[in-house]
């Protein structure tokens, strides 16, 4: 069969206009994938609009960014939850990642602001106030700058003082995300260092481990501590044998008692006390069907710590 010219024409035109087609279609796909993810945290809320207004810079600088939250939950000026909350979540996210955390009750002073990349390939944009602390030291330092604000900063924000969530930090992070600067244009490096929070790091001599209490399970009451599985099973304590446990808050004595070591709430009767390894494999403490923390009297920070004897209770 052979075809006329004017219809070869026709099925030529066709095929010309379905490849034009196709090379729009990849192109606009290709436009709209996203340049970079960005997690905010803050001691905000979410009564009003300022968690808005800062994704709403993000999203001005690069429309394609995925802006994701932490939480916006942290307790006012608590720079030690904001501290804890981005090292149980950051090694979830991926080499890249764009994190920007306000807890700032020091804004608008001389405190510096900077931008952490930490080895593991991940960007923290935040006040230099503690709130790096524990991402510092478990995913290492890489390389520290402080944001040059000549540069990197919303634009007619400059006689705003109180923001630097939205003016600064946001529009950094936004920036960097989406490529449009570099690390090294940030601002001027620092020495590879953060301001460091104090606390009781997890230790035990042989006879008694001790750790902090960084967090409370603030849903359930549960009581978590910094001491991870490796360190606790140093003490070779079997499920189902007892844990002799001090809590000490500002260097009182709040509560002392003994119970089990198990799995899971469900392996002692309602109302009682337990301890298990959490979600993120670190020593804690609870009641199941019931509220540790309320029932004791016991809080979280840098001045809560336990002590544990890991004879108590054996035969």
């Amino acid at each position: 069969m052979t075809l006329d010219l004017p219809r070869l024409r026709l099925i030529k035109g066709m095929a010309c206009c379905l490849g034009l087609l196709f090379v729009i279609a990849a192109g606009a796909a290709h436009a709209a994938e996203p340049k970079g993810v960005v997690v905010y945290q803050s001691d905000f809320g979410l009564k009003d609009g300022a968690v808005s207004a800062m994704r709403g810079v993000a999203y001005s600088v690069d429309p394609t960014l995925r802006l994701e939250n932490l939480t916006h939950e942290i307790p006012a000026f608590n720079i030690w939850e904001g501290a804890y909350r981005l090292n149980t979540t950051a090694p979830y996210w991926p080499e890249g990642t764009v994190f920007v955390s306000v807890v700032d009750p020091g804004v608008g002073t001389d405190r510096k602001s900077v931008v952490l990349k930490t080895k593991s390939g991940q960007y923290f944009v935040s006040p230099d106030n503690g709130t790096l602390t524990l991402v510092a030291e478990n995913l290492g330092i890489e390389e520290v700058r402080e944001i040059d604000e000549a540069t990197n900063r919303l634009e007619g924000s400059e006689k705003s003082y109180t923001f630097h969530g939205r003016d600064v930090y946001s529009y950094t992070a936004a920036r960097l995300a989406s490529g449009q600067i570099t690390f090294e244009e940030v601002g001027g490096e620092l020495p590879p260092e953060v301001t460091r929070l104090e606390y009781q790091k997890p230790d035990y001599t042989g006879e008694v481990l001790v750790g902090a209490i960084p967090i409370l399970d603030i849903q359930y009451g549960n009581v978590w501590t910094n001491i991870n599985r490796e360190i606790f099973e140093e003490m070779g304590v079997e499920k189902g044998e007892d844990l002799h446990v001090t809590i000490i808050g500002d260097n009182q004595p709040v509560y002392e008692g003994t119970f089990p070591y198990v799995s899971t709430f469900g392996d002692v009767p309602q109302g009682e006390p337990l301890a298990y390894l959490n979600s993120v494999n670190n020593l804690s403490f609870a009641i199941n069907w019931g509220n540790f923390a309320e029932t004791y009297d016991v809080s979280s920070g840098p001045d809560w710590r336990v002590e544990i004897s890991p004879e108590a209770g054996r035969p």
